[in-house]
């Protein structure tokens, strides 16, 4: 095994929100990558999923072994601070390190899985806790941030990265103050963690082809679409970049990145955002 095979062999990774979709992505790319990758979420083998997708923490773990990482799945729901504290303990205790925080931990895309959201609708006649499954994942990267710096801080060194979207006004207000929220936590935090070594980015993927945009394939134009590792590559490039912190505050595209930092998707191209 080599460094240039396996260059974050010895670093250690958390992704949460990594049953499937993009999370699950990012830990399958840090994890060829060679790291120890903690990934969290509410389904496993004993737990069902809240959604009619498939995926489950364990599968997505035992993934990240098979490509030469470690994956270690912890059931967490993002949403209890409590339960969120005890992964970030367990990492302390276990590891003494975090290198990489992935945030991408959401709920607000649920209900158009399972079709209780649809069709789109005017905020105001939209199920009022819309909002909160929306705003639950900017708060979740909010926690999970605060407790990874605490551990990256006293290393001199560590990248969090928030998963957002690139959203124009649309009418769907909770989806875009969401995300425009995230890019806020990431350029604020990044003023903070700046001083200690530690970068924060927000990234952008485009059309993604995670199970959910899969379910609906046939709304969607994938010509143009991306797998979900094109983004784990891109926290992957970002973990390895010695001169990380150039990047610290800015929403990123993950496209924009590839063509910067010389990573492709996993069938060799670079997909463009729309």
């Amino acid at each position: 095994m080599s460094s240039s095979e396996h260059p974050l062999a010895g670093r250690v990774a958390l992704v949460t929100g990594a049953s499937r979709g993009v999370g699950k992505g990012i830990a399958l790319a840090l994890g060829a990558a060679g790291a120890t990758v903690y990934v969290t979420g509410r389904t496993d083998r004993t737990h069902a999923a809240t959604v009619s997708l498939a995926g489950t923490i364990d599968e997505t773990a035992a993934e990240v072994s098979a490509l030469g990482g470690v994956g270690i799945a912890v059931r967490c729901d993002h949403r209890d601070d409590a339960q969120t504290e005890a992964v970030f303990a367990r990492i302390q205790a276990e590891q003494g390190r975090l290198d990489v925080l992935a945030n991408s931990a959401w709920a607000g895309y649920e209900g158009l899985h399972d079709g209780y959201d649809l069709p789109p609708r005017p905020f105001w006649e939209r199920r009022l806790d819309y909002w909160d499954d929306n705003l639950s994942g900017v708060r979740a990267a909010y926690v999970a941030s605060a407790l990874a710096a605490r551990i990256m801080v006293p290393q001199g060194r560590g990248l969090i990265a928030c998963v957002s979207n690139r959203v124009e006004p649309s009418g769907n207000v909770a989806y875009g103050v969401a995300k425009r929220a995230t890019d806020l936590l990431a350029a604020e935090a990044a003023v903070d963690l700046r001083p200690h070594g530690v970068s924060v980015v927000s990234l952008y993927p485009g059309l993604v082809k995670t199970e959910g945009v899969m379910k609906h394939a046939a709304y969607f134009d994938l010509t143009n679409a991306e797998t979900p590792q094109f983004t784990g590559r891109a926290v992957v490039a970002l973990a390895t970049d010695p001169d990380a912190l150039r990047w610290s505050g800015q929403a990123l595209a993950v496209a924009d990145l590839a063509e910067a930092l010389g990573f492709t998707d996993v069938d060799g191209r670079i997909p463009r955002m729309g």
